[in-house]
């Protein structure tokens, strides 16, 4: 078997894996898409023991990042103007969401922005039925804060990411 036909094989039956765990025991605990971000990360950023690393802590350390800047657009703490407020959150914490690529394990920018583009977007999502949606839920402790959800969510589709490519390297020889 090529190792093209071994990757798609161990991603599908694992993306099915992935999927039921987030659907049905990790329900609420992790975030499908989420995850799918993760593993194509893992991929992009060279599938290793250091792309593992590289993928959960950008990720991870975007997910931070787009809280910070959510939770300086919501509150507004120097008192902008409400037209230049978010532009200008966005603009001085995506400078450390780049900055940083310095160091090693925050070296792969994409990994960065993919955990703070998703951040936000999921925080901006519509409200649920309760009227409350996940931007109200910056400052909450546990999984109904997305920086966290998403934050669990990346580690896991990291891992998966790395399953994956370990299985392909076994079933394609």
């Amino acid at each position: 078997m090529s190792q093209l036909t071994a990757l798609a094989v161990s991603i599908a039956v694992l993306g099915g894996v992935w999927v039921f765990l987030a659907l049905g025991p990790l329900a609420g605990n992790a975030l499908v898409w989420a995850g799918f971000i993760a593993w194509g990360c893992y991929f992009h950023t060279g599938g290793d023991t250091a792309a593992l690393q590289k993928t959960i802590a950008g990720t991870i350390y975007g997910a931070v990042i787009a809280g910070i800047a959510l939770l300086l657009v919501v509150n507004n703490p120097v008192g902008l103007p409400a037209a230049v407020a978010a532009p200008v959150y966005v603009a001085v914490t995506v400078f450390f969401l780049v900055i940083v690529a310095g160091l090693n394990l925050l070296s792969v920018v994409p990994a960065n922005v993919y955990g703070y583009a998703a951040t936000v977007a999921y925080s901006l999502s519509v409200p649920t039925a309760d009227g409350v949606g996940p931007l109200a839920s910056l400052t909450v402790p546990g999984m109904a804060n997305p920086v966290i959800l998403l934050s669990v969510s990346y580690v896991l589709g990291a891992v998966f990411g790395m399953v994956s490519g370990k299985l392909a390297g076994m079933i394609g020889k």
